[in-house]
């Protein structure tokens, strides 16, 4: 388990010094299906592939249902970059921009898609799924802890057009994460794909919970269970294969 305020310092200083391509990092630091060993973030064409590998047996893992929204658990596989939000449709400058993998058994925020195929669009969010989210610090998460940036009431950021409806800075993109035995991909398109080369980018596996009250701050990163790079510097730098 590593310490939410070492991880926020350490992202809102951006990333670090020139790094390498990828990111090989010691096993034991968390229960196995979140155990980040090795990370990767590489472009071939017009997409970019965002792969994280662990100890054990990746999406294995899925939060224990708490019946309501409020309080509810997300469990996620998490790639913070030095991107700016605007390249997927944000503000420029919104916050630090990652991709995730997530999984929540409580609610559904990914309205466009059917993932379990059973014709109903409004109960799958514990089928593992992607986000883009935009992730800031809130001292009501906690000492240094960050959260996905809420939208105020009445105002209208720029968002990508396939924003859930969900008064956070959230994408719900449709990418499908790929599990396959220890490690997790989600393979994406981008029309501008040179603005990616270089970028800098960590891993982390984390718990995130919907507030209690359901209210800004609606949902905190409240448990950090493993980080790629140890410091959250985001050492890592996007290559193109």
């Amino acid at each position: 388990m590593r310490n939410t305020m070492l991880v926020a310092a350490a992202l809102l200083a951006g990333a670090g010094g020139a790094g390498a391509a990828d990111i090989k990092s010691g096993s034991g630091n968390a229960a196995a299906p979140f155990d980040v060993v090795h990370t990767t973030i590489t472009t071939s064409g017009k997409v970019a592939t965002f792969r994280m590998a662990v100890s054990g047996a990746a999406g294995q893992s899925r939060p224990t249902p708490a019946g309501k929204l409020a309080g509810s658990d997300v469990f996620a596989y998490v790639w913070p970059t030095s991107l700016d939000p605007a390249i997927v449709g944000f503000e420029k400058g919104a916050g630090i921009l990652a991709l995730a993998a997530t999984a929540h058994p409580d609610f559904d925020d990914t309205p466009l898609f059917d993932e379990n195929g059973d014709g109903d669009r409004a109960n799958d969010g514990n089928v593992w799924h992607s986000h883009w989210v935009v992730l800031g610090p809130d001292e009501s998460c906690g000492k240094g802890a960050l959260k996905v940036i809420d939208i105020p009431e009445g105002a209208s950021p720029r968002l990508p057009a396939t924003w859930p409806g969900l008064p956070l800075l959230i994408d719900s993109p449709g990418w499908q994460p790929v599990f396959d035995g220890g490690a997790v991909e989600i393979r994406l398109p981008f029309a501008e794909i040179g603005a990616l080369a270089g970028a800098g980018f960590d891993g982390v596996t984390a718990g995130l919970r919907v507030n209690a009250n359901i209210h800004a701050p609606l949902l905190c990163v409240a448990d950090i269970f493993d980080v790629a790079s140890g410091d959250l510097s985001l050492p890592g730098k996007v290559t193109s294969q």
